[in-house]
């Protein structure tokens, strides 16, 4: 039996997959979809996440506020975080970070959002799910700065990044995820960047309902959709599908340690 996949980044409770979401995990176990990772966005959307988490075995969550949502949701207390964070399934602090393309909120909150995840992830001992997008500097420095202040353990999800960040991140000992946008005819400078990543610090992720990959462009992406991006993506760095699978799925739950392997729901 294949090793099973793990969707790290999936958005379970939007629009597209929150309506028939026994259909969307009934079509991730098929897929050998063993684990799913349901990213909260606001807090004030929290209690969607739990539910989730506590009706589906395989299905885990997090706590945080995305970098759009900082000024829809200021002052994020890190007791808030920290105290949510405590539920048995929620096992990571975000997403959170920083987006300049859309600049959906001031930059210097956007900054202080971020900080205070990593705080909480310090408290909390739980992994930081990072978003960033034409913030590369900016990125890297709070990274190293709050890395000097104490040691966080994070991936960047859905990289998209340059090469510049990529080293940042692996040099503090980071984790990168990669979504379907690597399967994309005009993704070259990330598929140059998947393809040399560390094995032991590789993740994969849909980001679902968004980026489906190909053969799936221009419907709602799904968890079960990993399973094509993680076959791309061995391939593309020659490695064996069930080698690859095996080894990112040790990395997710090396990562979100508070996860006990297996979960694996049969279909």
């Amino acid at each position: 039996m294949e090793p099973y996949i793990v969707d790290s980044h999936c958005h379970l409770n939007y629009k597209g997959l929150k309506d028939d979401t026994d259909a969307v995990v009934a079509r991730a176990r098929a897929a050998n979809v063993g684990c799913m990772l349901a990213i909260n966005t606001k807090l004030s959307e929290y209690s969607e996440i739990t539910d989730l988490v506590e009706r589906y075995d395989d299905v885990f969550g997090t706590v945080g506020i995305h970098p759009h949502e900082a000024e829809r949701e200021p002052d994020v207390a890190v007791e808030a975080l920290v105290t949510r964070a405590e539920h048995p399934k929620i096992v990571g602090i975000g997403e959170t970070g920083l987006d300049y393309y859309y600049d959906n909120a001031p930059r210097h909150m956007q900054q202080v959002n971020f900080r205070a995840h990593i705080k909480a992830a310090r408290i909390t001992g739980l992994p930081v799910i990072i978003h960033t997008r034409d913030a590369d500097d900016d990125c890297a420095a709070i990274l190293s700065e709050e890395m000097e202040e104490g040691a966080f353990t994070a991936v960047v999800h859905c990289f998209t990044a340059g090469p510049a960040l990529a080293k940042v991140a692996l040099e503090l000992g980071l984790y990168i995820s990669i979504s379907g946008i690597v399967t994309f005819k005009t993704a070259k400078d990330l598929q140059a960047i998947a393809k040399d990543l560390p094995s032991d610090r590789i993740l994969v992720e849909t980001d679902a309902p968004f980026l489906a990959p190909v053969p799936h462009r221009g419907k709602t992406c799904e968890p079960a959709f990993v399973a094509d991006t993680a076959r791309f993506l061995a391939g593309l760095r020659g490695q064996d599908f069930a080698e690859f699978t095996a080894l990112t799925t040790e990395n997710f739950f090396r990562l979100f340690n508070k996860i006990t392997p297996p979960v694996k729901v049969m279909p």
